[in-house]
């Protein structure tokens, strides 16, 4: 029987709920959108979540949709959707291919299998001037920066959100360790200098719309399993150690990459408050990093040693990812096609 959709009692917050990308994030926007509690994917066969493409536009809409619900939620949606047993059926069927790709991308790309291996690869910096930041700080043109900006609000509008989910998994000193980086994510008590606002006025500056999730519908699969990938680590206790590794390779790589974010966008004359999310980051990572890499990885491997694969995943999967994500910037860049779904300039 189908069920009958049930008053209204949505938030009057939130971002709007994005266009479908196909089946699966169609039957979720559905049932949201109606309110059909008990009818998640009437109609939809479970068994599409392992065929459709774990890292494709359909199923990583689909995910983010679901784990925004335990974020901010969506403007219209009921609160109560967050806990809803079909939903989260649901969200659990494409969750298994999802990690199954990132499983499958790690063991491809046949990187370091001890934490201490992988966390020096990510110290040495590429000598071919290759990444996204190099282009840009090189090359780059004014419309890729702020298509860049566009790609990354998903992610750095909530900034750090997602690793507090680990901080109730942790104990002794990497629990204390990881809060004291948290604390700086989240602007040691000043709410202007979270990082998330200050991303927030770079979008501002850079003439795009600061407000959370506005981009969704123009920001493609590449640019949403990354913050996906963090919601999947955070929201299960059994990936605690793949999602503080993946804090430790964010901490690690991004001080070096700001800097030529930094250089990119004197270049390109951009507004202070554009680069001032981006000198921050320099100076904060850099401590973050011998933070995380000695005190919270070290407790956390000191008392739990069977991690030590999990971090190894949370860290190679961040590479894997960010690769995808970057080879799909430039590809298009150097196309001189936008990268995003649609164009927003």
């Amino acid at each position: 029987m189908t069920a009958q959709p049930m008053a209204a009692t949505g938030s009057a917050t939130g971002a709007a709920l994005p266009a479908a990308r196909g089946p699966l994030s169609a039957a979720v926007l559905e049932a949201l959108r109606q309110n059909r509690r008990g009818a998640v994917g009437d109609g939809l066969d479970l068994t599409e979540a392992g065929s459709s493409d774990p890292l494709g536009e359909d199923l990583q809409l689909a995910l983010q949709v679901c784990y925004e619900l335990h974020y901010q939620g969506f403007a219209g949606v009921d609160p109560d959707w967050e806990w809803d047993p079909e939903l989260l059926r649901l969200r659990a069927a494409m969750e298994r291919p999802f990690l199954a790709a990132l499983r499958a991308g790690v063991s491809a790309d046949g990187g370091p299998a001890d934490v201490d291996g992988v966390l020096d690869e990510l110290l040495v910096e590429p000598v071919d001037g290759s990444g996204v930041s190099d282009h840009l700080r090189e090359h780059g043109n004014w419309w890729q920066m702020r298509e860049y900006f566009v790609h990354r609000s998903i992610y750095h509008l909530k900034e750090a959100d997602p690793h507090a989910w680990v901080i109730p998994r942790l104990r002794g000193t990497a629990k204390a360790a990881l809060v004291a980086v948290e604390y700086d994510e989240f602007g040691a008590g000043r709410g202007d200098q979270v990082h998330a606002q200050l991303f927030a006025d770079l979008l501002a500056a850079a003439g795009l719309s600061p407000d959370y999730l506005h981009y969704l519908d123009r920001v493609p699969a590449a640019g949403l399993a990354p913050v996906n990938m963090m919601s999947l680590f955070g929201l299960h206790r059994r990936l605690r150690g793949a999602l503080v590794g993946h804090f430790a390779a964010a901490e690690i790589t991004t001080a070096p990459s700001a800097r030529r974010m930094d250089a990119a966008l004197d270049r390109l004359g951009a507004a202070p408050a554009c680069r001032y999310f981006f000198t921050e980051h320099i100076e904060a990572d850099a401590v973050h990093e011998q933070v995380l890499r000695h005190e919270v990885l070290g407790d956390l491997l000191a008392r739990e040693p069977e991690l030590d694969a999990d971090v190894v995943f949370g860290v190679r999967a961040t590479g894997f990812l960010e690769d995808r994500l970057e080879s799909h910037l430039l590809s298009c860049w150097r196309q001189g096609r936008t990268s995003l779904r649609d164009t927003v300039f």
